[in-house]
C-alpha cells in the first residue's frame, strides 16, 4: 500500500498547476463564507452552486446578517439548489452562533459539529480552508480518490469502509499547506478521479494508485452491497387559478421534501383533492386532470398526479390561514420549489407542465411518469 503520509507530497505539485485557484468561495475564504460553501456543495455540483453562493453571500454577507432573516427568505434564496433542509440548518446555527458567540463561528471541530447541519467533514473544511489548522474532510469527491488510491474494497457507508476512510483521510492530511490540500483533493476527485471515466492519464496518483493496477477504478468506491427498489409514492397537487394569473399556494411542513417552503395544495388522493373543491367551490367545480409527473428523490420516486381548477370570481372562498396567492407572471420572493413553479409557469403558459428528463433528486426537471418495468432500476443521484 502506498504511504499515505506522501500523498500531499504528490498531489500538491498537480494542484499548483492545474488545480481551481478561482472560485468564489476562495476570494476571502473567512469561516462564515467557506461554511455557506461546504453547506451548498453537499450534494450538488461546483457549477450549480457558483450562482446560488453569489446571491446568497451578496443579501447575507455574514452570520448576523444571515440570523436576522426569515426562514422564507432564506428557502427563497434556495429556491432550486434542493436538500431545503440544508438552508434551514444554515438559518438555525447562524441564531444559535448569534445568541451565543456574538455572531462568531467556533474554531474547534467539537463546537461546530455541535451546531445544526455541521457534521464532521465539514466541520474539518471550515478548519482547513478558512484557518489553515490540521483537518481531515472526507467527501464524496475525497472518498473516492482515496478508497481507489488506497484499494478500499469495503462500502463507504458502512461502519468498516467510512471508519477505514476516515483513518486514511487524516493519516494523509499535512500539517503544511492545509488549505492548498485540501481543496487540492478535492479537486483532483472532482475533475480527474471522477465517478464516470476516471482520468487516470492526468491523474499525478496514478502510479501507485491500487485501483488502477487492479483494473478496479471504475468499481470503487464500492456501491451498496444490496441495492433496493426505492419505493414510489403518489401525490395528487392541485391548481387553483383565479383571473390574473393568481395561483393558490400553502405553506407546507417544516420536515419532509420541501419543507418551509410553498407549495400547490396536496391531497393523498383524487377523492380528497374533488372534496376539497366541492366544499369550497360548490359542485360546479370541474378541475380538469393533467398528465402525472414524476420526481426521483434518493430514497423514493414520486409520482404527482396534478389537477387544474380554473375557479374565476369563487376563488375568494378558499382563501384560509397557511395560504397565498402567487401571481405567476410577476413572482414575489417567496420559497417554492423549483419543480412546482416549472408546472405553475407550464399551466399558465396554456400548456400542461413540463415533461422532461429524468431529475437528479434535488429540483431537476420533471418528467413523465411511465409504469416501471420489473427488471429496471432506479437512476443513480447525481453528485
Amino acid at each position: 500500500m502506498p504511504d499515505p503520509r506522501q500523498l500531499a507530497r504528490k498531489l500538491l505539485p498537480w494542484y499548483d498547476r492545474h488545480g481551481r485557484h478561482d472560485l468564489p468561495w476562495q476570494q476571502d475564504p473567512t469561516p462564515y463564507r467557506v461554511w455557506v460553501s461546504e453547506v451548498m456543495l453537499q450534494q450538488t455540483r461546483v457549477e450549480t452552486v457558483i450562482p446560488f453562493f453569489k446571491r446568497f453571500v451578496r443579501r447575507f454577507p455574514d452570520v448576523a446578517a444571515l440570523a436576522a432573516a426569515s426562514e422564507n427568505e432564506v428557502l427563497h434564496l434556495w429556491s432550486g439548489l434542493g436538500y431545503y433542509s440544508r438552508g434551514r440548518n444554515l438559518l438555525a446555527a447562524a441564531r444559535q452562533v448569534v445568541a451565543e458567540r456574538g455572531g462568531e463561528l467556533p474554531d474547534t471541530p467539537e463546537a461546530l459539529r455541535a451546531l445544526p447541519g455541521i457534521g464532521r467533514s465539514t466541520a474539518g473544511a471550515i478548519l482547513a480552508l478558512a484557518h489553515g489548522r490540521r483537518a481531515a474532510i472526507l467527501d464524496g469527491n475525497v472518498r473516492r480518490v482515496l478508497a481507489r488510491y488506497f484499494l478500499v474494497r469495503e462500502w463507504p457507508g458502512g461502519s468498516a469502509g467510512a471508519a477505514r476512510l476516515w483513518q486514511l483521510a487524516e493519516i494523509c492530511t499535512p500539517a503544511k499547506r492545509v488549505a492548498d490540500y485540501t481543496q487540492a483533493i478535492m479537486d483532483l476527485g472532482a475533475t480527474v478521479c471522477t465517478a464516470r471515466e476516471p482520468d487516470c492519464e492526468r491523474c499525478p496518483l496514478a502510479p501507485d494508485c491500487g485501483a488502477r493496477r487492479e483494473g478496479l477504478a471504475a468499481l470503487l468506491p464500492a456501491r451498496r452491497p444490496v441495492a433496493r427498489r426505492r419505493p414510489l409514492r403518489r401525490i395528487c397537487m392541485l391548481l387553483v387559478l383565479r383571473d390574473g394569473g393568481d395561483v393558490l399556494l400553502e405553506r407546507r411542513a417544516s420536515r419532509g421534501i420541501w419543507g418551509g417552503l410553498w407549495s400547490l395544495p396536496e391531497f393523498a388522493d383524487r377523492e380528497s383533492l374533488l372534496a376539497w373543491c366541492v366544499a369550497r367551490l360548490g359542485r360546479a367545480a370541474r378541475p380538469e386532470r393533467l398528465p402525472v409527473l414524476r420526481r426521483s428523490f434518493t430514497h423514493f420516486d414520486l409520482d404527482i398526479e396534478p389537477w387544474r381548477l380554473r375557479a374565476g370570481a369563487a376563488a375568494g372562498r378558499v382563501e384560509e390561514a397557511g395560504r397565498v396567492w402567487y401571481n405567476g407572471h410577476t413572482p414575489s420572493s417567496i420559497g417554492l420549489p423549483a419543480p412546482v413553479r416549472r408546472l405553475i409557469e407550464g399551466c399558465l403558459h396554456g400548456g400542461e407542465g413540463p415533461g422532461q428528463e429524468s431529475s437528479d433528486g434535488k429540483d431537476g426537471p420533471l418528467r413523465r411518469a411511465r409504469p416501471r418495468s420489473r427488471r429496471s432500476r432506479p437512476p443513480a443521484v447525481a453528485r
